[in-house]
């Protein structure tokens, strides 16, 4: 019984310990940022697997979601709805590419890098295929990717 009672606490301690050290990181959608026009501000996001990320509309008609070729093999594909926040909580170590649909080919684009380490699908990241505009403000996002 006390054997049963330690393991419990210890089961306890652990999962608290863990909720605790999540973050919560905010990216907004905005029209102008830093950037230029039609922008996630920041661009670049470093997260730890468990993070919460908040995709927070400053504009109308933005939404968050994830490029199919941008994904870590294993998760779920991220799609937010047009003028609302968004809250992603990321459980896979990789790179995750995230776009708005309607002002992607404005290169409305943002990377998001989970975990330590050379992300597991960076080669594929690299091979993307994306509208011209996309491209070049993705391209200086991998280049930052350690």
């Amino acid at each position: 019984m006390i054997y049963r009672t330690k393991v419990a606490i210890a089961a306890l301690v652990i999962s608290f310990a863990t909720q605790a050290s999540a973050r919560e990181l905010v990216v907004r959608m905005k029209n102008q940022g830093v950037g230029g026009a039609m922008v996630f501000e920041p661009m670049l996001t470093r997260a730890s697997i468990g993070d919460i990320i908040r995709f927070v509309p400053t504009d109308p008609g933005h939404n968050a979601q994830s490029i199919p070729s941008m994904l870590p093999a294993g998760a779920a594909p991220i799609t937010g709805p047009f003028g609302k926040e968004l809250v992603v909580k990321v459980t896979k170590a990789g790179l995750y590419g995230i776009e708005c649909r309607p002002h992607f080919g404005m290169g409305m684009v943002a990377l998001i890098q989970v975990g330590a380490g050379t992300p597991p699908n960076l080669a594929s990241a690299r091979a993307a295929s994306l509208p011209p505009l996309a491209t070049r403000r993705m391209a200086p996002l991998l280049a930052q990717v350690r």
